[in-house]
């Protein structure tokens, strides 16, 4: 098995395109399924095929139109945090937090108690007090620890699941772009537990619609409050007159990811000066109460603080905003959402997501074009992707690497295997450098080859892919698996390989090539 990890690694690293490296011309279909979903599944390609490529494509921009999994709405059904309030979410973890400092300074006063006490007390301990301590300690690490654990599980193991399962591909394959575009990271703080509501509620509902509305329900979150710290944004000289908030006063962070990530790009025209001013005008703007009587919509989303808020006037990107208050920061997402230079990123980005890493600047522009003439309209900047020449062109066909997650997702799709495991997919994606929800910084992962083709990556998905295959080798077998890579259009080198493998090896090899790899 390692001379034939070895020998793909290399084929892999060498073949520049299984199309046009090949000189195959590979099937509209099979091309529509690599790009537009996680990859096909046994027996797609014939649905498509009977739908009309068109219709399958149409029903894919209008997801709530295709009905879903009963395996995902199952999962959806046992996985209660994702319809939680962010109040809810926090107060509980901080709920448990607290009991377990409790538990903690109990556990510290009676070690002191066993310290102090004679030898002969301390050997009752043994067997009364210091099991108490080692119970406590333990309760009490697992109280918050625990409920973390479990929001965070259930989040990723539903993100896997729709992922494989659901056949809205498309809204899965968009809502995983805007969450990278909009990055937050449960390895953070509070975000451990908002997380799958930050998905949920802010990201999802809006992949397919306005920027605008996305830009807005991001920027009202309370994850992407915690996350990029303009919790702690206050106006100048509120820490000094507050002596319980030391910590607080303006705090650019999120201001300068609003522009710079999340709308126009590093170099669309702003300037430092511009990065100061929004984060006056953000400031006030933090999370949700948590004492009191709230809401229910406001327990979702961000709460504005009038008494941290900077109320003089602002300057940004040329525009006066007048000091007015929690409608400040409205007039600034207004202003951005349609600014060519936030049409040019998204155009590019999108571009890069589905055609080439380098794009072609004719579907860079043509997509800007229809961001800026459509206000922003996600889907029909999709349409026009999907009518482009750029999209559909040989030339770019084959030539994007997975990443891990979607060789993962690919992998499961392909053979038709069900999640029974997640953790051991999770595992997999920490392994491979691309933990679910766990990028650490606000750039989101990379959709390039550049970003994941290495020899070792390369080997450990090899081997994870004959592992897996030879583990079910009682429910997959190779000719089912492989009319979804590719059409079943592999170049001889590939055919080579997968011919001299053991036949308990066949399916790993074909999920281990190059053909499977790239879309």
């Amino acid at each position: 098995m390692k001379a034939m990890i070895l020998f793909m690694s290399v084929a892999l690293m060498q073949v520049p395109c299984y199309a046009a490296g090949q000189g195959q011309e590979v099937d509209k279909i099979d091309h529509a399924l690599n790009r537009i979903t996680y990859g096909a599944r046994p027996g797609d390609r014939e649905k498509v095929k009977a739908l009309g490529l068109q219709n399958f494509i149409d029903a894919q921009l209008a997801p709530s139109s295709i009905a879903e999994s009963p395996v995902v709405l199952q999962q959806l059904a046992d996985t209660a945090d994702l319809r939680r309030s962010s109040k809810e979410l926090i107060s509980k973890f901080v709920e448990l937090l607290k009991e377990q400092k409790a538990l903690k300074r109990q556990n510290s006063a009676l070690a002191d108690a066993v310290q102090k006490q004679g030898a002969d007390m301390q050997m009752a301990s043994t067997l009364t007090g210091v099991q108490t301590f080692g119970a406590g300690k333990k309760a009490g690490g697992a109280a918050g620890g625990k409920y973390k654990n479990l929001v965070q599980a259930g989040a990723v193991e539903t993100k896997l699941v729709r992922a494989i399962e659901s056949p809205r591909q498309l809204n899965e394959l968009m809502t995983d772009f805007w969450f990278n575009h909009f990055n937050i990271s449960m390895s953070k703080g509070l975000d451990r537990v908002l997380v799958s509501a930050y998905e949920e509620q802010a990201i999802r509902p809006n992949v397919m619609g306005k920027f605008r509305s996305l830009l807005g329900s991001t920027m009202h979150h309370p994850a992407m409050m915690f996350y990029l710290d303009n919790a702690q944004n206050t106006k100048a000289g509120f820490a000094a007159n507050n002596p319980k908030n030391k910590k607080k006063g303006i705090n650019e962070n999120y201001a300068r990811e609003l522009l710079e990530l999340h709308t126009l790009g590093v170099d669309g025209g702003y300037t430092q000066k511009d990065i100061q001013e929004l984060a006056r005008v953000l400031t006030g703007w933090g999370m949700p109460p948590l004492r009191g009587n709230v809401p229910d919509a406001a327990a979702y989303w961000a709460s504005f603080d009038p008494r941290r808020h900077d109320f003089g006037d602002k300057v940004v990107l040329g525009r006066t905003i007048k000091g007015t208050g929690a409608g400040e920061i409205e007039q600034v997402l207004d202003m951005i959402a349609v600014h060519p230079s936030t049409a040019n990123r998204v155009g590019f980005k999108i571009a890069q997501f589905f055609v080439d890493d380098n794009p072609p600047k004719p579907l860079v522009d043509k997509l800007s074009a229809t961001f800026q003439q459509s206000g922003g309209d996600i889907r029909s900047v999709l349409k026009t992707l999907f009518a482009s020449t750029e999209f559909w062109d040989q030339k770019y066909t084959g030539n994007k690497f997975k990443s891990p997650l979607h060789f993962t997702v690919s992998t499961f799709r392909a053979t038709g295997l069900k999640v029974e495991q997640p953790m051991l997919l999770v595992q997999f994606l920490k392994l491979q450098g691309q933990p679910v929800y766990a990028c650490l910084t606000p750039d989101g992962y990379k959709y390039t080859k550049e970003a994941w083709l290495n020899p070792d990556g390369l080997m450990k998905r090899i081997d994870f892919a004959t592992r897996l295959s030879i583990a079910n080798r009682d429910l997959i077998n190779y000719q089912n698996v492989l009319p979804a890579v590719n059409g079943g259009k592999l170049s001889e080198k590939t055919l080579t390989a997968i011919n001299s493998a053991p036949p308990m090896q066949k399916v790993g090899a074909l999920l281990g090539s190059p053909e499977f790899m790239r879309y």
